[in-house]
């Protein structure tokens, strides 16, 4: 018999943040993405690869994305 582990209730387990990104600019948008949070990379000539780069070192930019990431998440389930 093989036990099942329990799922976790946090919204950003086993999502990567390329996952979170590509959601993010699909729903969003580069250039609403970039007044949502004001940041280089999503404003001059963005793209996945550079973002994931920049996010990937400053983790207040990262946190901004999870969290409109979550925000994402609640109004896509309303």
């Amino acid at each position: 018999m093989t036990e099942s582990k329990p799922k976790s209730k946090d919204p950003l387990h086993g999502v990567t943040l390329e996952q979170i990104l590509n959601e993010l600019v699909e729903y969003y948008g580069w250039e609403e993405l970039g007044l949502e949070i004001d940041i280089k990379c999503f404003n001059v000539n963005p793209s996945i690869a550079s973002s994931l780069k920049f996010l990937r070192r400053t983790l207040w930019a990262r946190e901004k994305v999870e969290y409109l990431y979550l925000d994402y998440l609640d109004r896509k389930e309303e």
